[in-house]
């Protein structure tokens, strides 16, 4: 994952007296202003080292550092921040448990249901399956949904409620925004070190996969909120080592774009080894159920432990693309773990719980 924080900005040289007046009246009263806040403490921790990681509640103006929070917060939040006392978690809205309202939100294809619960879809789904069986060859699993219909709107829903909250809109795509990178930027064959090239039966099992959440036939997971870790996803049925999980989807852009970027979910796509060249996903506006699987803590000897899936750059049809994908057997009810920093070392991940 790629992670960069606000560089101070140079300031523009000015002319004028009276602008330079103003400017230093202004610089004084800033000055006045942190000298206010010089004292203020951490609310969690008491101790006021580390100002510059000190988030500050827009409502009842106590004092947090980023990684006294649960969940940790890895930068500072864009725009108003308010602390978990002043914040509405506890409260979360739920998205309605409407089949309409469900499929309307992740434009599911329209069906009628005996057509896609009839005995000759699941046997068509199995023979197809059967294509990336085999573990000795390390092929991939496609997932297994769980048949109950009413069970699948609740997965469905819980993914809703936590892109709703988050202010995410739903895709299970790259997406390609204009001012952003073209898609001819995304060429697998400018990696640096060279990227797999996935196989014919892989490609297949993860059209497959892409097919049936197309479908409504989701992954066996389930979203939930966890005052610890923000939003977190459950498996709720076993999957098996080896079973693609989801692919890790937004909108792509330049890296030399995003270097002032405070967000902290981009995943890197393509590292080139002309820099200029290089492409990170940005989860920010368009995502999935990727984005709230939560990493590990690389600092703690139990860290490792935790790690149940691992994430995978794949050369597929010469573009770059990252699968999030089961490294071991998963039980139903554990919560899933990755390695954020599996090609870099630059997220900080010290704080993770």
């Amino acid at each position: 994952m790629e992670s960069r924080r606000k560089r101070t900005q140079a300031l523009k040289p000015i002319s004028s007296k009276l602008e330079s007046r103003k400017k230093l009246k202004s610089k004084r009263k800033e000055e006045e202003e942190e000298e206010d806040y010089s004292d203020m403490c951490c609310e969690k921790c008491g101790s006021g080292q580390h100002p510059a990681d000190l988030l500050l509640c827009d409502e009842c103006d106590r004092g947090f550092h980023l990684f006294c929070l649960r969940p940790v917060l890895v930068a500072v939040p864009k725009g108003r921040w308010f602390c978990p006392s002043c914040s509405n978690h506890k409260n979360l809205p739920k998205f309605p448990l409407v089949q309409t309202k469900i499929v309307d939100f992740f434009r599911i294809q329209r069906c009628s249901q005996s057509e896609s619960l009839s005995p000759d879809s699941r046997k068509k789904r199995k023979r197809s399956g059967g294509l990336v069986m085999s573990k000795k060859s390390r092929k991939l699993l496609p997932f297994n949904p769980i048949e109950d219909p009413i069970r699948r709107l609740e997965q469905m829903a819980s993914l809703a409620t936590a892109l709703t909250a988050t202010g995410t809109e739903f895709s299970n795509d790259l997406t390609y925004v204009a001012g952003m990178a073209p898609r001819s930027a995304n060429c697998a064959h400018l990696e640096r070190d060279g990227m797999q090239v996935m196989s014919k039966d892989d490609a297949e099992t993860l059209n497959l996969c892409k097919n049936m959440m197309g479908r409504g036939e989701w992954p066996p997971l389930m979203v939930v909120f966890d005052p610890l870790e923000g939003f977190t996803v459950e498996a709720d049925k076993h999957i098996r080592d080896l079973t693609i999980i989801t692919e890790y989807v937004g909108d792509v852009d330049f890296l030399k774009n995003r270097e002032n970027d405070d967000g902290d979910s981009m995943m890197t796509l393509l590292t080139a080894a002309n820099s200029s060249k290089s492409l990170v996903i940005c989860p920010d506006k368009r995502s999935n159920i990727a984005r709230f699987v939560n990493g590990i803590n690389n600092h703690i000897p139990g860290g490792k432990k935790k790690q149940n899936v691992k994430c995978v750059r794949y050369n597929v049809n010469g573009e770059c693309r990252v699968l999030l994908i089961a490294n071991r057997d998963i039980r139903k009810g554990e919560r899933l773990y990755y390695d954020y920093n599996g090609y870099e070392n630059e997220y900080p991940t010290e704080h993770f719980v």
